[in-house]
């Protein structure tokens, strides 16, 4: 049996500023998405269905939409460390206003690209089918990035990784690669003030979305050997790939997304070129010309 449709951009509207709501208005990428998920009942199958040939799932992509469609509407905002909270606006909607919000917000959306160039094709950005959405998807360089990621060799991806695990405060890291060794692809010492201790690592070069059974392959491959791993993937974890990681009584596995993945090659500068761009903003003074 075909799994359940995932619902489109403009279905997830109210349920996304919902569950910012019920996480105590506001959260990260990952806290909204995973009450999303809770609330809606999604399955780890639709978890798994990706959008075009991935690497993201069609439901984390359809959540990036929801989130700047409502950003957009005015119902919620976000800081620059990624923190999304509901605005007054957000908290005093119903979702009869959301609906009409984002009706009115996709017509100052279409009229503002008129004016900005009458007969222009449409943005190449656009994922059509999904909701008809009139700028470029949210992080494009993203996606760009994460497909340069999946043509890599899955060793040189593994490199990769190692290499930023040392950019990222690790004192050593090295690739281990060896046949018959449980998926652990290399291991790295953390130093924590005066304390060290060993990180068990494995990378998934992945499209789509990695569940909780291979969390738990993981980390019987570590058994006897340490307890802590990190699970570093180019896709997405599923909701329940994410509590299996932080279950009670269970050596804990840190997971990072293709998403979290894209922001730390950033913030090293590995791979990624940021340009800042300045934008003038023109005000015209009336008074002095009256006292000229």
């Amino acid at each position: 049996m075909p799994p359940r449709q995932v619902p489109t951009v403009v279905e997830l509207l109210w349920p996304t500023l919902q569950a910012v709501k019920e996480i105590g208005g506001s959260g990260t990428l990952d806290e909204i998405d995973e009450r999303v998920v809770e609330r809606e009942g999604f399955s780890e199958e639709q978890q798994a269905i990706l959008h075009n040939d991935g690497p993201r799932n069609k439901i984390e992509y359809r959540l990036a939409w929801a989130r700047t469609y409502l950003k957009g509407m005015g119902a919620l905002e976000n800081s620059e460390r990624g923190v999304w909270a509901v605005t007054e606006s957000g908290r005093s909607a119903t979702e009869t206003d959301i609906d009409r919000l984002h009706r009115e917000y996709r017509l100052a959306l279409r009229t503002a690209r008129r004016a900005r160039a009458s007969g222009a094709a449409t943005s190449n950005g656009d994922p059509g089918e999904d909701a008809g959405e009139d700028e470029g998807a949210p992080d494009d360089w993203k996606e760009q990035l994460l497909q340069v990621l999946l043509d890599m060799a899955p060793d040189r991806f593994e490199h990769l990784a190692r290499r930023l695990l040392r950019e990222a405060g690790f004192v050593s890291a090295r690739v281990t690669g060896q046949t018959g060794d449980g998926g652990i692809d290399g291991i790295g010492i953390y130093r924590l003030s005066l304390v060290s201790f060993p990180v068990f690592f494995q990378c998934k070069r992945y499209r789509g979305s990695v569940r909780a059974g291979a969390v738990r392959d993981f980390r019987g491959a570590m058994t006897g050997r340490g307890d802590r791993g990190l699970l570093i993937t180019t896709g997405t974890f599923t909701a329940e790939a994410r509590q299996e990681a932080t279950r009670d009584g269970a050596p804990p596995i840190d997971l990072i997304d293709g998403d979290r993945l894209c922001d730390l090659l950033k913030e090293h500068g590995m791979g990624v070129v940021t340009t800042l761009r300045q934008i003038e903003d023109v005000v015209i003074d009336r008074s002095f010309f009256d006292d000229v």
